[in-house]
């Protein structure tokens, strides 16, 4: 049977409070043509969803990232933004954070993933942070492999 791996030293359990966000049905600001804010959740998943490789909606996704919408159309952004340096500041975001660890593929992120594994306050971060390095060893991409 494989090893599983988990996260050294890190916490089972979060001793934080219940830090769940308060969410918002789109859209925000009803009278703003054009903008993302003034979409229904149904229309702008679908904007994400058709968002091609390459885009130029970067700032946009970080607002909606942001934002006060559902977890789960924050979490779509998440996926299509396009730099993820930008990405990293929403590391202690439960939901975010898990988009963040599994997009990161490289072995210069492995040092990063260790990091979230063992410093993450929430469980589900910790988990895809432990799932993406598995990853990356089972391809040979570690802190001393290459890409």
């Amino acid at each position: 049977m494989d090893s599983v791996r988990t996260c050294a030293g890190s916490n089972t359990g979060s001793t934080q409070p219940d830090s769940r966000r308060s969410w918002r049905r789109g859209p925000e600001r009803p009278l703003e043509q054009g903008s993302w804010r003034g979409w229904d959740d149904d229309f702008l998943l679908a904007w994400l969803d058709a968002l091609p490789f390459g885009h130029s909606a970067d700032d946009e996704l970080v607002e909606i990232v942001d934002s006060d919408r559902h977890f789960f159309v924050r979490q779509m952004a998440a996926k299509k933004l396009g730099d993820l340096d930008r990405l990293k500041a929403f590391a202690e975001d439960r939901h975010v954070g898990q988009i963040l660890a599994r997009r990161l593929s490289r072995a210069e992120d492995v040092a990063y993933l260790e990091h979230l594994c063992r410093d993450s306050r929430y469980v589900e971060v910790r988990r895809a942070a432990a799932a993406q390095i598995r990853d990356l060893e089972s391809r040979g991409v570690g802190a001393g492999g290459a890409v």
